[in-house]
């Protein structure tokens, strides 16, 4: 019975985080839609990162928050990277898509503000996991499986 509680438990945690995730997308779209300048480019780049955090945490939801920001933030600057080889600038002239993914110029300050990102998905998935243990049934790993040690008082 408490590993179907726990298995629902990981379920509705990736739920949440992936409405985080498509809330995120809509909020970095609606910012380069409505927003101008560097205002507009600058948010646009750590929502970027936010988005990915909150899709590493979809897959990988155990993470500890500083690997999902981490990771999240490596990518980021890898795709920032990368634009200086030229390939997603030409696959961007193809694909709508792509240009959203890859972006096409590199930009040094966009390096910053991915980090900026990374920050505000660090702190809100820290602070998700500080209130989690009091609300939420599921048993972290550090426990060990006998319930003599489990706070909940279960047998």
């Amino acid at each position: 019975m408490r590993g179907d509680r726990v298995s629902v438990d990981a379920l509705t945690a990736r739920a949440v985080t992936a409405g985080a995730a498509v809330l995120t997308a809509i909020a970095g779209l609606g910012v380069r839609a409505f927003a101008n300048g560097d205002v507009a480019k600058y948010a646009g780049d750590a929502l970027y990162t936010v988005l990915i955090c909150a899709l590493v945490a979809v897959i990988a939801p155990r993470a500890r928050p500083v690997t999902k920001a981490g990771t999240a933030l490596a990518f980021s600057w890898a795709v920032e990277l990368l634009q200086l080889t030229g390939v997603p600038a030409e696959l961007s002239r193809h694909s709508a898509v792509a240009r959203l993914v890859l972006g096409s110029t590199f930009n040094a300050p966009d390096l910053f503000w991915y980090a900026v990102g990374a920050s505000a998905a660090w702190a809100a998935f820290a602070g998700a996991a500080a209130v989690a243990p009091a609300t939420s049934p599921v048993r972290p790993r550090s426990w060990p499986d006998s319930c003599e040690a489990c706070p909940s008082g279960h047998s």
